[in-house]
């Protein structure tokens, strides 16, 4: 019999092993699941894992058929990790009829509290006025900018803005009505742009 090619990852609760046997016909594949023994057999193909290094649960365990490989998924009987897939590690189960608690993992690192990572960042940051930074407010800001602008000028200066804004197609903004009033405004488009005029 052919042995095949496989690996595994695992998780607290899962241990998942791809056997990879190419175009394997789902009527031919059997996965047979024992507390700490899985076989795989395809016709004259097979692989055995035995010990392993944990108890599984059968009844919960199973595996899925694809084009590449065969996807076994083993519930583990006692959640943490096994570290290998196959060992004679001593069963936690095997001396007891009921189930242990938990065996304590080494802690790794403490779990983040994002939520309340994100709430202090958010109470300790003050709001930014427009006088410590003009653009905290994008263009509604720039908007009521000009607003405060033209509400607190003088006549000749309100005359000025307008005339300017209409006369250069909102490319140039004056509050100089004495330079304004002599002639009609040039159209000043950005760098790198070019004015068109839209009939």
């Amino acid at each position: 019999m052919a042995s095949l090619r496989h690996e595994f990852y695992e998780t607290d609760e899962r241990v998942t092993v791809s056997i990879f046997d190419r175009n394997a016909n789902p009527e031919n594949v059997m996965v047979k699941f024992d507390p700490r023994k899985v076989s795989y057999t395809n016709e004259d193909k097979s692989l055995l894992l035995e010990p392993l290094k944990g108890q599984i649960n059968p009844d919960t365990s199973e595996f899925s058929i694809g084009k590449v490989k065969i996807e076994v998924r083993l519930t583990k009987a006692v959640p943490g990790r096994w570290g290998g897939l196959i060992g004679d590690s001593p069963d936690p189960l095997a001396n007891s009829a009921a189930p242990q608690a938990t065996p304590s993992v080494p802690s790794t690192k403490p779990k983040k509290n994002w939520e309340g990572i994100t709430t202090e960042i958010l109470t300790k940051e003050k709001e930014v006025t427009m006088e410590e930074d003009p653009n905290v407010g994008g263009d509604s800001t720039l908007n009521s900018f000009f607003q405060k602008i033209f509400g607190d000028a003088d006549e000749d200066t309100k005359r000025a803005m307008m005339k300017s804004y209409q006369e250069s197609g909102g490319t140039t903004l004056s509050t100089n009505w004495d330079e304004v009033k002599k002639s009609k405004v040039e159209v000043k488009p950005p760098a790198g742009a070019e004015w068109k005029k839209w009939n």
